[in-house]
């Protein structure tokens, strides 16, 4: 049976000798969780669940991105969908899964309301990314058509990550993947409007891990076959699942370290595009009045979900392959001030769209999910013409951000938030977290608020 071979690994984990690889690797995790956090925690709809969720507010003894007290549970959803909604959250390329959200706000979670050790915190994160990458893995391409697996195979890792935090044996650890198979969730149709919707699959799949985990540490049970049975989670959500794949490697090729961290505050299916026409720009010192014509050739998985020449709105900004792009061109970068009001609503930005042509690559379509690649050319005014094919993107770890890179991120993403001295005291922290007797980080008492 699944499950026992995926028990027997974590259970093994909670006492294991981590390379120290992967405990640097889990650091970098918890860091890029937390640069993504912060933005999203003074924005919609974090702001608005904590209103809907007071009453589990100012008790308890998890907390929220701003440091306010809350219950096991509200701290998993909140900090879940707040991680994920400025679109700056990591990314395991192969499963077309954001880890981090669902994974690291169930662990912190349920390592602060047990004040476990900033050891055990990160064994608890491993433990989740390594076993919901895989069951990822084992369900793609075909579960993407309709499912997000930040919700979906989400779930089965905030699972995962509380029940190793909190002790659970190797029959409760079944028992907690078990019951949270029943409700992992996450439609596409969500990321198709300006709804609220996408950010809560990651809140929602924390809570759900965490719930599942502490109702199994209380005897609550499980169908055990739950992911592989006739009627069970991989027949209902992918076509032929690779069930092989779910358990390949588990404890010596550690998925952790192969983690994408985000380069640009958008969808990722975006980023070689951008990576690609930034390349050129800075090759050939071009700006976007210079150009004439830009062809995007790009995979077909991502395009469905992109494509977008007249979105409305910031969220809808943020997944289209035209407007991310022609903001790129124009202002050189994307990051969170590229969804503010004049931003997209800036003249030149939307006059590069019209430029933009876009296609699905037969060949760039055959990699994915393994690959995310495209193909960029651009002619200017001036009758010249440039190619450019950008086989990864900057943040894969094939082109990884490095320490350096991404304590920058932290930092710019951060101290808007808390301020310069606070974010530094964190950032300190997190990079020490291994030595911790508890992660109950401290993220400053002069914390802003910002209406959503």
């Amino acid at each position: 049976m699944l499950l026992e071979k995926i028990a027997d690994y974590a259970i093994g984990e909670q006492s294991s000798k981590l390379p120290a690889d992967v405990i640097h690797h889990a650091k970098r995790a918890v860091i890029d969780w937390y640069a993504a956090l912060l933005p999203g925690s003074v924005v919609t709809p974090a702001t608005l669940l904590e209103q809907a969720f007071a009453e589990d507010l100012d008790r308890g003894r998890a907390r929220l991105a701003t440091g306010r007290r809350a219950t096991l549970r509200a701290a998993a959803l909140i900090n879940g969908a707040a991680s994920h909604s400025v679109e700056f959250d990591d990314i395991y390329r192969d499963a077309g899964y954001h880890p981090g959200s669902p994974v690291i706000s169930a662990a912190l979670a349920a390592a602060q309301a047990s004040g476990a050790s900033g050891e055990r915190f990160l064994r608890g994160v491993i433990v989740g990314y390594e076993i919901s990458t895989r069951l990822g893995e084992a369900i793609m391409p075909s579960h993407y058509k309709y499912w997000h697996t930040t919700g979906t195979a989400g779930a089965f890792g905030a699972a995962a990550a509380a029940a190793t935090i909190l002790g659970a044996n190797r029959e409760q650890f079944m028992h907690a993947l078990a019951t949270v198979g029943s409700f992992a969730s996450g439609l596409q149709q969500a990321f198709r409007s300006q709804a609220m919707t996408k950010p809560l699959h990651g809140g929602h799949a924390a809570d759900a891990g965490c719930w599942a985990a502490m109702a199994a540490m209380k005897g609550v049970t499980g169908a055990l076959d739950i992911i592989e049975g006739e009627f069970g989670f991989g027949n209902a959500m992918s076509v032929s699942p690779d069930w092989s794949k779910a358990t390949r490697g588990l404890g010596k090729n550690y998925h952790i370290v192969h983690v994408t961290f985000k380069n640009h505050g958008c969808c990722g299916h975006t980023f070689p595009s951008i990576d690609g026409v930034l390349h050129l720009q800075r090759e050939h010192q071009f700006t976007h009045k210079d150009v004439k014509r830009i062809k995007l050739a790009t995979y077909k998985a991502g395009l469905d979900i992109i494509n977008n020449a007249n979105p409305e709105g910031d969220y809808q900004a943020k997944f289209s392959i035209q407007y991310t792009v022609a903001h790129a061109l124009v202002h050189g970068s994307v990051r969170l001030n590229a969804f503010l009001p004049a931003r997209l609503n800036d003249a030149d930005v939307r006059a590069a769209i019209k430029k933009i042509d876009c296609v699905a690559d037969p060949e760039l379509s055959k990699g994915y999910p393994g690959q995310r690649a495209a193909q960029v050319e651009i002619e200017l005014n001036d009758g010249r013409r440039f190619a450019h094919f950008q086989p990864y993107r900057k943040g894969d770890p094939e082109l990884p951000l490095t320490d350096e890179e991404l304590n920058d991120k932290f930092t710019e993403l951060a101290e808007p938030v808390l301020g310069k001295a606070a974010a530094a005291a964190l950032l300190k922290q997190l990079w020490g977290t291994e030595m911790l007797a508890n992660v109950d980080y401290d993220t400053g008492a002069g914390t802003k608020r910002a209406a959503g």
